[in-house]
């Protein structure tokens, strides 16, 4: 199980999303509040894939994003 956090909140340029593991091992999602309910729940899902993915591991951010933007096909 992977302990998670969210919040909507303005986010700079078109950033969509960013996630951020936190000290205590959990993870902090934020999601870019002007964002429709669809495009929230699709840029969640995206973010949940990087944590069950465990990109947090891995070092290469292209091949990180190929791979999440492959599952979301």
């Amino acid at each position: 199980m992977i302990d998670y956090q969210t919040f909507l909140i303005p986010l700079p340029g078109k950033v969509n999303e960013a996630v951020v593991a936190n000290e205590d091992g959990s993870y902090t999602i934020f999601i870019e509040e002007t964002l429709s309910p669809e495009h929230r729940k699709k840029t969640f899902l995206h973010a949940l894939k990087h944590l069950t993915g465990n990109d947090f591991e891995k070092t290469d951010v292209q091949e990180i994003e190929n791979e999440a933007h492959e599952a979301d096909s």
